[in-house]
């Protein structure tokens, strides 16, 4: 990388590994850094006005952390005891954050309007069990940077929802997406502005505010058929990433990219293949051409142009769920 730099990646049954210069040496948040042992994370959110505010989901709910990773503190909050799948903030607003729970504890949206210091509950309508994964869980949640009124959140496997007001409310959106089975939301500015939908076998875009819906067709565009992450360019709205994999596990995986908001798109080479479906893809505003993504099953990769060239860390992880990076204080 060119710039220094904290790594940190979100495990299931690992904690939080965290690596304060680029990847070159490892340690594990636990318990005399206050995250409880052997912690399933599955969000990272890193603040953008100060980076090295962190907050992670988990298996007891939402941490945080003021020295970008080093200590933690567990949140005495309404998600205290849930599973915290889903973390984000509203781009134009980060006051305003929202959280999704889920499987196995009870599935919920919350509200903070104070940068996480309370939190509330907002009324949607969720499946009590669905098929596959029994307690829905949530996958994705997306604040329109042109409108922070519209909010678009998905489950696993109750579909997805579509707030005009804020979060105040939410209504399920109806069309031609029959599959339930939602593994993220990502709405990009453009242009055009476009909403994307990634369910379990297919990548679905709307530029009219899901009036209406294409499907990419993945077979054929990306070559593999499971997309998970997904993730725009801070700056440049434009420039997309998905991750991919033949399945859940999988045996392999690849990252794709568009600079043109989805119109079209390239298979990026890794350098190695993927011992699992590709998983999870981030970046932050600090320094937008570094990229991080990773395997299912423990392989991070980490460019710093962009997604043009990549470099396999020496370390490998349990399964993975959360990246972020974040700045040399």
């Amino acid at each position: 990388m060119t710039t220094n730099g904290t790594i940190l990646v979100g495990t299931v049954g690992q904690g939080i590994m965290m690596s304060p210069d680029n990847g070159e040496r490892w340690m594990r948040a636990g318990v005399s850094q206050g995250m409880h042992s052997d912690c399933i994370c599955r969000a990272l959110l890193s603040d953008p006005r100060q980076p090295e505010v962190v907050y992670a989901g988990t298996d007891m709910g939402l941490y945080r952390s003021d020295d970008a990773g080093i200590h933690w503190q567990l949140q005495d909050n309404a998600m205290k005891g849930s599973v915290v799948w889903v973390l984000t903030q509203d781009p134009n607003n980060p006051e305003v954050m929202f959280a999704g729970t889920g499987t196995p504890s009870t599935p919920g949206l919350f509200r903070s309007t104070d940068s996480g210091k309370s939190w509330d509950l907002r009324p949607m309508d969720i499946a009590e069990y669905c098929i596959n994964v029994g307690i829905p869980r949530f996958t994705g949640i997306s604040v329109d940077p042109t409108n922070s009124r519209n909010v678009w959140a998905g489950l696993e496997v109750d579909g997805f929802r579509r707030s005009t007001d804020g979060g105040d409310t939410w209504t399920r959106v109806q069309g031609p997406i029959a599959n339930m089975d939602v593994h993220n939301v990502l709405v990009v500015e453009g242009p055009p502005k476009t909403v994307f939908i990634l369910v379990n076998d297919e990548v679905w875009s709307s530029t009219d505010e899901g009036e209406s819906w294409t499907p990419l067709g993945v077979d054929d565009v990306f070559g593999l058929r499971y997309p998970r992450g997904v993730a725009s360019k801070p700056g440049d709205p434009g420039t997309l990433f998905v991750t991919m994999g033949d399945a859940t596990p999988g045996t392999t995986g690849n990252v794709m990219r568009s600079t043109n908001a989805g119109q079209s798109w390239d298979k990026l080479s890794l350098g190695s293949q993927p011992n699992s479906a590709m998983w999870t893809v981030n970046m932050q505003a600090w320094d937008p051409d570094t990229v991080l993504a990773a395997s299912r099953y423990g392989y991070l990769y980490i460019s710093d142009d962009g997604g043009d060239h990549w470099s396999k860390s020496w370390r490998e992880f349990s399964e993975v769920s959360s990246l972020a990076w974040l700045p040399e204080q």
